[in-house]
């Protein structure tokens, strides 16, 4: 039963807009579904190391680390600055029919999702906050149960992450102009330097 208890609540936490989902939103609008949710493994990398992080016992050191922690907050301030930057300032085509996007491969896909997971601190708080309060070492080792309610939050991160892709897909597929198109990116980088600025002025 506790194991539903933690899938539903990390559900819940995982569909929690943020710009891991708007990245991949993003995605899913732009380049289409399959390409979408094959990025989303470069988050799922990412969260998959902050989970071995906690089960190897440094999860308490760097969230109890204001070094470490602000180091992060600004790398990840950095990123999504750089990402909203990107989109802001792509060319801007005048005509009006729609034309395909050229994708980038998906390695630089799933690299943006990496690096935006592993520089958020929030994430760093999920793992070494959220995750623990379903531990009870009366179920077993602790480590186990680390590792085994993070691979539960990896499954609810790649439903979650597959349904924002999906309603960027479901953008996709409606005919719009390039002008259209410009302007929904526009507004995902201004989006993007929002989050940047929140996350800039956060206590943590």
């Amino acid at each position: 039963m506790w194991v539903l208890v933690f899938l539903g609540a990390a559900f819940l936490v995982a569909m929690t807009p943020g710009a891991n989902n708007l990245l991949g939103m993003h995605h899913g609008m732009r380049y289409g579904p399959a390409r979408g949710v094959t990025a989303l493994f470069g988050r799922l990398t990412g969260f998959a190391l902050l989970i071995t992080a906690v089960a190897a016992g440094l999860g308490s050191l760097l969230a109890a680390s204001e070094i470490a922690l602000t180091a992060v907050k600004w790398a990840g301030v950095a990123y999504l600055v750089y990402l909203g930057a990107r989109i802001l300032l792509t060319r801007q085509v005048a005509e009006e029919a729609p034309e395909e996007p050229v994708a980038p491969n998906l390695i630089s896909l799933a690299r943006k999702e990496f690096l935006v997971a592993v520089t958020n601190p929030k994430a760093v708080l999920i793992f070494t906050a959220f995750v623990p309060q379903f531990v009870e070492p009366d179920r077993g080792p602790v480590t186990v149960q680390v590792l085994l309610l993070g691979a539960l939050y990896l499954l609810a991160e790649l439903v979650a992450g597959s349904i924002y892709v999906g309603v960027g897909a479901v953008v996709r597929a409606v005919r719009m102009s390039r002008r259209a198109h410009r302007r929904l990116d526009q507004g995902t980088g201004v989006i993007l330097l929002g989050m940047a600025a929140l996350l800039a002025t956060s206590p943590r």
